[in-house]
């Protein structure tokens, strides 16, 4: 948990005033994080034995109940498209009701456990492990009651918020992040039902040491894979970003070599001049999807310009010389004609272009650009394509 809070930090920190998304959910991370560390043995043996007896249960209800209120809030950010008024459905007025009840309900949970742990809890000495070294007595009962009815009504709107939300779900890293988390707030409200009839019943009826310790390891253990379900399962959907980025920075590194030299022959056609590989993976001015489209917009156009330097025949014979393989036959015109305006070659009239990618989608687009590209460097810089006799490659115009 403290592993993904700090690495949604800087979203957090610098995201855009409308992402209340991403800040309510590193919110929900950073609390849950500071509430786990006090379960440590360093940290709450430290905290149980200063001053305040047994402050690290109170320090653990408080940042719960902060990370819970973050929880609902990142609810409705993402429900956050729809207007405030009109035409809104049911679940998303629901989760903006229950967002507006929280706000007000953790501040009085807050208050309520305050005053509960400093009045009616028996502090005589430090717990290690509150719930069970605190069975049977009432006052720890109603304390806990309080933070268990406020978590176990969370969890339970969690729960059937993220359960419709995982049906209506189309991509799949988004169903399986949601249906983890789902799974993660089912699992909480066991815990807190459990817990709380545990504690309700102790006091009726005092339970051993044995039973109290083991039940008490048991449900902790619960809480622990609660706990890492939620972690994955908010992270699967930006696992999912992160795997698409990485196509796209692989796109971007397969596409270099043909993006430069084109951009090299045509230097008023791009943005900036091209540089070297590594620092145009590192840019940051413009997402990586931003630039791998515009690459093959410049590409296209390079192409277009290049079609006034291909002599009559030449697409002809690059698939005479690369027979069922389209995207050998555009790399070998794609060098032909490169290395005619290199060679000094006068502009002349539009000769037919290289062959053309298969589909007109941008996806298939760029795959027949990885595919030019590749090819494209494994030609020959001074290969000869062979043409009709009544056409003369630029290269045989140099012998």
């Amino acid at each position: 948990m403290t592993a993904v809070a700090l690495w949604r930090l800087p979203a957090a920190l610098w995201g855009d005033e409308q992402d209340r998304r991403r800040r309510a959910l590193w919110g929900c991370y950073a609390g849950f994080a500071a509430a786990l560390w006090t379960k440590t043995q360093y940290v709450r043996v430290t905290l149980n034995d200063s001053a305040v007896t047994d402050l690290a249960v109170l320090v653990k209800h408080y940042t719960a109940t902060l990370a819970i209120l973050a929880v609902l809030s990142y609810i409705v950010a993402v429900y956050g498209r729809y207007p405030d008024a009109g035409n809104i459905p049911r679940h998303v007025r629901f989760a903006r009701t229950v967002q507006r009840i929280a706000a007000k309900a953790s501040v009085a949970t807050l208050v309520l456990l305050t005053v509960l742990f400093f009045t009616v809890v028996d502090r005589s000495h430090p717990s290690d492990r509150f719930v069970s070294d605190h069975a049977g007595q009432w006052g720890a009962t109603v304390y806990m009651t309080v933070f268990y009815v406020y978590l176990g009504a969370a969890s339970a709107v969690c729960a059937f918020q993220w359960g419709l939300a995982t049906a209506d779900a189309r991509g799949r890293h988004l169903r399986t992040g949601l249906a983890m988390m789902t799974f993660a707030m089912v699992i909480g409200v066991g815990y807190t039902v459990s817990r709380t009839l545990f504690l309700w019943i102790s006091v009726a009826d005092q339970p051993s040491e044995r039973f109290a310790l083991r039940f008490d390891e048991v449900t902790e253990a619960a809480q622990v894979v609660l706990f890492v379900f939620f972690a994955v399962g908010a992270s699967v959907p930006a696992f999912g970003t992160g795997v698409r980025r990485a196509r796209l920075w692989r796109s971007q590194a397969a596409l270099h070599p043909l993006w430069r030299d084109l951009m090299t022959a045509f230097p008023e056609q791009p943005f900036a001049a091209p540089a070297s590989l590594p620092r145009e993976l590192l840019r940051v001015d413009t997402p990586a999807d931003l630039r791998v489209d515009r690459w093959a917009a410049d590409i296209a156009d390079a192409v277009e310009q290049l079609r006034h330097y291909a002599p009559p025949g030449l697409a002809t014979a690059v698939r005479r010389q690369a027979p069922g393989d389209e995207a050998a036959a555009a790399a070998l015109w794609l060098r032909a004609t490169l290395s005619a305006k290199r060679a000094g070659a006068a502009p002349g009239p539009l000769s037919e272009g290289p062959p053309a990618p298969p589909s007109a989608d941008q996806d298939d687009e760029i795959a027949w650009l990885v595919r030019v590209s590749a090819a494209y460097r494994k030609a020959p810089a001074a290969g000869r394509p062979r043409e009709p006799k009544t056409a003369r490659t630029p290269l045989e115009r140099t012998e």
